[in-house]
């Protein structure tokens, strides 16, 4: 380790700054942001940096640098482009044993400026020592994407609860469990999405009964079609902090890999005539986790509310007061489309969309198949590739031309992804030559003639 990382309080501090130019200004602004009392000594100075001074309260010396302007300053940064004077800055700082920092000049330093990832109070610095600042600042856009802007009032709201907690949690060890849980968990997610009236509320009702603090909770997460880039930041967040992990048949193996290595992980997948486990027990198993105290993560392929029985799953966790979320996930129509260049709506082909169940919860394919008629609306079948020779037939037994473009987008966005078209009086016979296997949507109508120009994903169209 070249240099030790350490939290400098500049708050009303003296800060001498050497030179005026970009690169002085850029020191300025995060000095300024940091409380500094400025001072500056250059010859001239930016216009940006001259009114930053008028705004914070600094002063500027107009000339060449001197060992004397150093004066009190608590830190000196040399920011000139002449090697001259910041190697006598430097040797000037560190004969007063005054911190000193020489942009671009590490082996000048006896302090270095990180980059910074500002959530305040709470700040992420990142540093290679001056050995690599291109690798740094991409470390920085990384965790700048990761790290939700609200971290700052999760922050802050756990810095307004230490004393109350420490009041009723008075030995260091249960109280320190007690804010792993809630800056990991249900309190945390209130305040980063706003609630934070209820997270307080729910922290004093717990330290009002300190006996029972390990309550579990429930996150209902859309794993998306199959690629782990889709997945949410915060659906990724949820992931891994949970303790159990139940997913079904649609969700990819690589997303499960994500969960924390310590996980339990419980499959409950379902196909049609064949359920791992029941969806009623599966609603019970939820509710029973929760009730041990965990956090548990249901993983569904594509979004919890669109025929993922999402609803029917939180349900029994409303019924008794258990904690739960749900984060919505990238839908199959959504991705199989977009992977597969049909979009679908389109000035010129369809106005309106209509995402339909494959198949109803007896089985059976009861629609008012009169509703999906219209040559202006894309129809999207979820759950459909049993049922599609009679969708095919029924559609056109009610008036849709056989000539109407069907694609069949199957295991969309993964690398085994196949697109199979055809049309409404082709399809039944396409089935049967290209056996695709779920999962697989069904897409209907004129926008499926894009794909040929659109497709850009996986193999070019035949």
């Amino acid at each position: 380790m070249d240099f030790l990382p350490l939290g400098l309080k500049l708050s009303d501090a003296r800060v001498l700054l050497v030179g005026g130019g970009q690169v002085a200004t850029r020191k300025a602004r995060l000095l300024a942001r940091a409380g500094a009392r400025l001072a500056v000594l250059a010859p001239d100075i930016q216009p940006e940096l001259a009114a930053l001074l008028a705004q914070t309260g600094g002063d500027w010396e107009q000339g060449e640098y001197h060992s004397a302007g150093i004066g009190e300053a608590v830190l000196v940064v040399a920011a000139t482009p002449h090697r001259a004077v910041n190697e006598q800055v430097s040797a000037d700082a560190r004969a007063r044993r005054i911190a000193v920092n020489v942009v671009d000049a590490p082996e000048l330093c006896t302090v270095v400026f990180p980059a910074i990832v500002d959530r305040s109070p709470l700040t992420i610095a990142i540093s290679s020592g001056g050995n690599s600042p291109v690798l740094v600042r991409a470390l920085r856009r990384r965790l700048e994407a990761m790290l939700p802007a609200a971290y700052g009032r999760l922050a802050r709201f756990a810095g307004r609860l230490r004393e109350p907690v420490r009041m009723a949690i008075p030995e260091a060890t249960p109280r320190r469990l007690f804010w792993e849980q809630a800056m990991d968990g249900a309190v945390a997610e209130l305040v980063l999405a706003g609630g934070e009236t209820r997270a307080e509320e729910l922290v004093r009702g717990q330290l009002a009964d300190v006996g029972h603090l390990h309550r579990g909770e429930v996150y209902l997460l859309g794993a998306g079609p199959g690629d782990p880039d889709l997945l949410t930041f915060k659906a990724l967040r949820l992931l891994q902090s949970a303790d159990v992990v139940l997913y079904d048949r649609l969700v990819a193996p690589a997303i499960v890999d994500l969960a924390r290595r310590d996980a339990e992980r419980i499959y409950v997948g379902k196909s049609r005539a064949d359920h791992a486990l029941p969806q009623g027990q599966i609603n019970t198993l939820l509710l029973t986790l929760a009730q041990q105290g965990k956090r548990v993560v249901r993983l569904k392929g594509g979004d919890p509310f669109i025929f993922g029985r999402g609803g029917e799953e939180i349900e029994l966790l409303a019924q008794h007061r258990i904690p739960f979320q749900v984060i919505p996930g990238i839908t199959a129509a959504s991705a199989a489309a977009c992977y597969a260049g049909i979009p679908l709506t389109h000035r010129d082909h369809a106005q309106s969309v209509r995402f339909v169940a494959g198949h109803l919860r007896d089985g059976s394919l009861d629609h008012d198949w009169t509703q999906f008629l219209s040559e202006q609306e894309t129809l999207v079948f979820y759950m459909a590739l049993v049922g599609l020779p009679v969708i095919c037939e029924e559609l056109q037994r009610h008036g849709r031309s056989a000539d109407t473009p069907v694609a069949l987008v199957e295991r969309a966005t993964t690398e085994q992804q196949r697109v199979i078209t055809g049309t409404l009086g082709t399809m039944a016979g396409i089935i049967g030559r290209h056996q695709p296997q779920p999962p697989t949507l069904v897409i209907i109508g004129s926008v499926v003639r894009l794909h040929e120009r659109l497709a850009w994903f996986g193999e070019a169209p035949d």
